[in-house]
């Protein structure tokens, strides 16, 4: 029986960010699969990129220092300034910049 590959990064004091996409209908709520790179910067510009279907909720978490949390908030604040400069929102970030706006 094959192992499935560990979440936790080799180097293990670091923060690793994901992401909850909705997919939608039958196929639901799935936490994304992502390549290596799952620092913020990588997650803000796959976002950024449309990379993602309907994101809903975003966690870092750093399995050295033993925290998690939801960064969703955070990260929306970003991505509208990157929006605002682009002048673009792309339309998988609707729903979450509208959900996480800054004036919660």
């Amino acid at each position: 029986m094959s192992q499935s590959p560990s979440i936790v990064p080799e180097d293990d004091n670091r923060e690793v960010y994901l992401v909850l996409d909705d997919f939608g209908g039958r196929i639901g709520r799935a936490w994304r699969e992502t390549n290596e790179e799952t620092d913020r910067a990588a997650i803000i510009r796959d976002l950024l990129g449309s990379q993602y279907v309907n994101p809903v909720r975003i966690v870092a978490f750093n399995t050295a220092e033993g925290w998690s949390r939801d960064v969703s908030f955070e990260i929306a604040a970003e991505l509208e300034e990157r929006c605002a400069e682009r002048g673009d929102i792309p339309a998988c970030l609707r729903d979450i910049l509208r959900r996480y706006h800054r004036t919660r």
